[in-house]
């Protein structure tokens, strides 16, 4: 199946845009060991009984990181099947589906945690995505938004980082939706935290 991130406004068929097939669970399986959480789930500072959604859960990593926390309710989505069965062997009672960014499927104001790391440069509609978090999140709640790069990029992902231009579109159209948009700049991570006023 083919996509069209806005990072590039090309079709693509990458098996880490929309997994699928032998080439997407091997995809999966290096996500899972390359892709560290902690840091991630260190800043999002889960507290006992929130509601938290991962867009883009994969293979499941931080949502094993996100079971570990005080978190009423731990629940993701994703577009792809393939990574929805790998996510569901992480052992964890998370409430996992299939969806996007676009299109979550959740309540207005569910969550009060929304965090989707390394998928916003392959949506379609950066608008459209930011949007829905703005949706699913409940007045007070938080946003944490982040994509490769950080202050030591591995080798590995150095060349997925975004350029300024795309990263500045990024926290301004969360500025235009959200209130008290930061940056930060973990090891191999750049993080965009915000509120729902």
């Amino acid at each position: 199946m083919e996509t069209t991130p806005w990072t590039s406004g090309r079709a693509t068929r990458s098996p880490f845009v929309l997994p699928g097939g032998l080439r997407g669970r091997l995809a999966g399986r290096l996500m899972l060991r390359m892709n560290k959480q902690d840091e991630i789930a260190d800043l999002l500072d889960i507290h006992a009984g929130e509601h938290v959604l991962e867009v883009g859960y994969g293979p499941g990593g931080l949502i094993r990181c996100l079971a570990r926390t005080p978190a009423g309710r731990v629940c993701g989505v994703d577009p792809s099947p393939e990574m929805r069965d790998m996510a569901l062997k992480q052992g964890t009672n998370a409430d996992l589906r299939l969806g996007t960014a676009e299109n979550t499927g959740f309540a207005d104001a569910e969550f009060d945690c929304v965090v989707s790391v390394n998928t916003v440069g392959l949506w379609p509609s950066l608008e459209a995505g930011l949007d829905e978090l703005h949706r699913v999140t409940r007045p007070g709640g938080r946003v944490v938004i982040a994509w490769h790069g950080g202050r030591r990029p591995s080798r590995v992902t150095r060349h997925l980082t975004l350029p300024d231009d795309q990263l500045e579109r990024v926290q301004d159209e969360m500025r235009g939706r959200f209130s008290a948009v930061t940056r930060r700049e973990l090891s191999e991570l750049t993080a965009f935290t915000a509120h729902r006023p």
